[in-house]
């Protein structure tokens, strides 16, 4: 690494990292359409923002295995890779079934508490089985242990995104939740960030070769994490740093973290969504579960998240892949930068569809996910015409498409699904719509694992289908909306909202 791209990495980076944070906490405060007190909109902050920044390092504790296949080399072929992440996302989608009525009924504080700590000490258990491999004393092909390993991993993270969800819906109102989905994209891109940069960054620290000016970091782990010899790459570094990391905020979030504004101490808050009116009733696990699997909606909502997780995980996982194996010349300023370059497009497109949502169309999640649909589709035409011949074009496509299907994602299973679900089943709706997401990764993992043995064409080529069928399954409920939410938006124009 030159230089020139250390100093950006260290210092600049996270500097612009940090500034799309203060700026997103800043439009957090200023957008107040219920005119809460501002002690209201201070503790709601205490309340997410560490919920919020545990769920980004869940990422750095997910995707961690990428930057650890480019450390493996021979260890990790591309098919491998493939099958380990085909069986983990399969996990992560199917513990959905079990895990989103369990949510619903423990609450997210307690939900967010499982995962952190089940993801720190399946992370533990990679950076083991890591370690013993690359010094000998273990003597096995990684593809089954990892998949194992990998599987308990993603079913524990299972519990993010519901948990996160779950505490939302009873903080935000649904007239605030497109900036909140928003929000939640928001946190998704900066994880993405901590994965492939910071990640990347502890990879390179933990190479044995010695060089001249050893920074920090490096001298850290290098201290910490690297054999007595020396002569071996501390690769485990990389799952051990997150397993830890994620500790912190697990205690951070045991002592901050409210289920509701009334374990806060406010008044009752009705959040307008499909519980309004219904919060006594009590759901059964069955119910919980027939309220997704026998509404026409929310099988909708689901199967553009499916075409999302091939379009999403098709971009995060082969990127690198792909251009570290053509070496396109101009490649490089996205191959080093690529957890940025993922993290501001992404934040620009979980606002985008954030904002279209709540300020274009009353709270419609439909129409800014069919836009955002349609123009990755045009985007995955551009890649396919310059797959081999221009990295600037495919690189820049790439991008483009992770920030638009971050914007479809926050706003199918971090808005839609909490709103047409309702408080009382939150975590169950918006945890089986997130689970269509990874099975629609384990499909395009599998397939273009294969597919790439035979040339690069059919990446772009297979992820363009998807793009158009999730647009055309999102113009199917275009106009529709939780019929308190409408009540909502028709009264709000009679009466202004009043202070709590």
């Amino acid at each position: 690494m030159s230089t020139g791209n250390f100093s950006w990495n260290v210092l600049l980076a996270p500097v612009l990292v940090g500034s799309c944070i203060a700026a997103i906490i800043t439009i957090y405060f200023r957008n107040n359409p219920l005119a809460h007190t501002r002690k209201f909109m201070m503790r709601r902050f205490v309340n997410w923002f560490p919920l919020g920044m545990t769920y980004a390092f869940l990422y750095m504790g997910r995707y961690n295995l990428n930057v650890a296949k480019g450390a493996l080399g021979t260890l990790m072929s591309n098919e491998d890779f493939g099958w380990i992440f085909f069986w983990g996302t399969t996990t992560y989608a199917f513990s959905f079934l079990v895990n989103g009525p369990l949510v619903d009924r423990l609450g997210g504080k307690r939900g967010i508490l499982i995962a952190a700590g089940g993801a720190a000490l399946a992370n533990c258990l990679l950076g083991v089985l890591t370690y013993l491999v690359l010094i000998g004393q273990l003597k096995m092909r990684l593809v089954v242990p990892l998949s194992v390993l990998y599987s308990l991993n993603m079913y524990f993270q299972s519990y993010g995104a519901m948990s996160i969800i779950k505490v939302k819906a009873y903080w935000f109102h649904v007239r605030e939740r497109g900036v909140f989905g928003a929000v939640f994209g928001t946190l998704i891109s900066i994880g993405v960030y901590f994965a492939f940069d910071w990640g990347q960054s502890i990879v390179v620290a933990a190479k044995a070769a010695p060089v001249a000016e050893p920074g920090l970091l490096r001298t850290l782990v290098q201290k910490i994490f690297a054999t007595a010899d020396g002569k071996v790459d501390a690769v485990w570094a990389v799952f051990f740093i997150p397993a830890a990391i994620l500790v912190f905020w697990l205690v951070l979030d045991w002592w901050l973290l409210r289920d509701t504004p009334e374990e806060a101490g406010f008044p009752a808050f009705d959040t307008h969504d499909a519980s309004s009116g219904k919060m006594h009733i009590h759901l059964s696990t069955m119910d919980l579960l027939r309220k997704v699997f026998t509404s026409p909606l929310m099988l909708m909502l689901a199967a553009v998240e499916f075409t999302s997780g091939v379009l999403r995980n098709g971009i995060m996982q082969w990127y690198l892949i792909y251009a570290k194996g053509v070496k396109l010349p101009g490649s490089e300023v996205f191959t080093e930068h690529w957890g940025l370059f993922l993290c501001i497009f992404g934040i620009i497109g979980g606002f985008g569809g954030g904002m279209m949502s709540d300020h274009l169309f009353h709270s419609r999640r439909g129409p800014p996910a069919a836009l955002l649909c349609a123009f990755m589709f045009v985007m995955t035409i551009v890649m396919a015409c310059f797959i081999n011949t221009s990295a600037l074009m495919v690189g820049s496509s790439a991008v483009l498409i992770s920030m638009a299907v971050i914007g479809v994602h926050s706003l199918m299973s971090g808005t839609a699904a909490a709103d047409f679900g309702g408080r009382k089943a939150t975590a169950t709706c918006s945890g089986i719509v997130d689970g269509f997401v990874y099975l629609g990764s384990g499909l395009q993992s599998v397939c273009v694992g294969h597919l790439t043995t035979e040339g690069w064409l059919s990446w772009p080529l297979f992820m363009m289908p998807f793009a158009l069928l999730g647009g055309a399954i999102a113009v199917m409920f275009w106009h529709e909306l939780p019929e308190a939410t409408k009540r909502y938006n028709a009264e709000h124009k009679k009466s202004a909202p009043a202070r709590r």
